[in-house]
């Protein structure tokens, strides 16, 4: 067998392995001596080894058995993620041993088999954000792994027999067609109001607009960043323009008000409604 560097071979196996694997690709237990003396390769845990790069939270779930979990692991795998708490979670499947004590971890068990450097797959990393997390950061991520195709039919129906019977429903009210996790938050806010919508709504010389409330009022939700705000400013007016010829009234919300300010937002949408701005007739 030829000789190969601890570093090569990791990068081979996706930046994290164990010896026995690395062994088959050529690494002998010197080179990984060396590696580790030399600061090239770490070792999170006996018989563990990891380029440095590998990030601190595959790191930190390696040393104690485990692997990345819940909300971290869902932002990893290109989830829509509300929030990410400080505290770490790691899942250790349904036969894992944690290798050390972790005073500041959440330790999950739901079942599979860990892999040493691989993230949960999608359906176990939302059944923990289901018990984790509140009912907003779970939907999100649930539809925002709808939408980009990330978890299978047989993952859903797997989340749906082990979800609390208290989250089930919102596996059903889901839909894959959400642009942003910020327009899933919405809609999930808004039904519990009691407010029905038609959602992603194709309106002539306006084009598609988020939401419509009753028969002419138009919600827009806008997850961009305030430099991408600013330069599409003047094409948001300038739908609203359009939108208003044709009888339509645009409330636009953005990020900070939905998730931070959500009363303000929630009051200006119900006193439309009260005062039934929503029912006008449309040109």
């Amino acid at each position: 067998m030829s000789f190969t560097t601890a570093s090569a071979a990791l990068r081979a196996l996706g930046r994290m392995a164990r010896t026995a694997e690395l062994a088959r690709l050529g690494v002998t237990e010197a080179e990984l001596t060396r590696a580790v003396r030399t600061g090239t390769v770490v070792r999170p845990r006996q018989g563990v080894y990891a380029l440095p790069d590998c990030g601190d939270e595959l790191l930190h779930a390696a040393s104690h058995g485990g692997t990345v979990g819940c909300c971290a692991a869902a932002r990893m795998l290109g989830l829509w993620v509300l929030d990410v708490p400080e505290q770490h979670h790691i899942w250790l499947g349904r036969a894992g041993t944690p290798r050390s004590d972790c005073t500041g971890c959440r330790v999950h068990w739901d079942d599979g088999t860990v892999e040493v450097g691989i993230l949960p797959p999608v359906h176990n990393v939302l059944l923990q954000m289901a018990i984790c997390a509140d009912e907003d950061t779970f939907f999100a991520a649930f539809e925002s792994a709808l939408r980009h195709h990330k978890i299978s039919p047989g993952g859903i129906t797997w989340l749906w027999s082990r979800l609390p019977r208290r989250r089930r429903w919102l596996i059903d009210f889901a839909r894959s067609d959400a642009d942003s996790g910020l327009e899933s938050l919405f809609r999930l806010r808004m039904h519990r109001l009691g407010v029905t919508m038609r959602c992603q709504v194709s309106i002539r010389t306006v084009g598609e607009v988020d939401f419509v409330i009753g028969d002419r009022l138009i919600i827009e939700v806008d997850g961009r960043a305030n430099h991408e705000r600013e330069k599409e400013r003047a094409k948001d007016l300038a739908r609203d323009a359009a939108a208003a010829t044709l009888g339509y009234e645009t409330l636009r919300f953005t990020y900070a008000m939905i998730v931070h300010h959500w009363k303000s937002a929630e009051a200006a949408i119900l006193a439309k409604i009260a005062d039934r701005a929503h029912l006008r007739p449309v040109h």
